[in-house]
């Protein structure tokens, strides 16, 4: 398979959620940016895919990415960002998405479970309710410390 194939329309993307459900696997989801892959994303990304059996990423088009995070990111773009992912071997599918939140996205996968990072209180996560409505979960996971994108954007304009 190559990488490009997990990269999926809004369409593909949710028959294959669908398919991979009804056969009994747990789709886990969760989104960002995803700009500059770090540690603590391949940390985060590993433990999310072990909530289940598929991981599926939402991922913030460079449109969604300038207006979340100013005019001067994405650092790179989104077809680059996707297919970094995708090479990931725990990663099984990508789905952009334009909107300032995967809300949208999340009500029509509807996935089994909806992580995000434990700096986020389930309850205010974006797509838990329906998640929760559906008889998902809703999980948070810790991400390691120190890293982040901006912190090493900051670290390279300092050299």
């Amino acid at each position: 398979m190559k990488t490009a194939d997990k990269i999926k329309s809004l369409t593909e993307a949710s028959s294959q959620v669908k398919a991979w459900q009804q056969g009994g696997q747990k789709v886990v989801f969760t989104n960002g940016c995803f700009d500059l892959i770090h540690l603590g994303h391949v940390d985060y990304l590993e433990k999310a895919r072990n909530l289940g059996d598929k991981l599926v990423i939402g991922l913030n088009s460079d449109s969604s990415v300038s207006r979340f995070k100013g005019p001067e990111r994405p650092l790179q773009d989104q077809n680059s960002r996707a297919r970094v992912l995708a090479a990931m071997q725990f990663v099984d599918l990508v789905v952009f998405f334009n909107e300032d939140t995967p809300f949208d996205l999340i009500s029509e996968l509807v996935p089994n479970i909806l992580v995000k990072g434990s700096d986020y209180l389930a309850e205010n996560i974006v797509g838990a309710d329906v998640v929760k409505k559906n008889g998902g979960e809703v999980k948070t996971i810790d991400f390691v410390p120190g890293y982040s994108t901006t912190k090493i954007v900051e670290k390279i304009k300092r050299t």
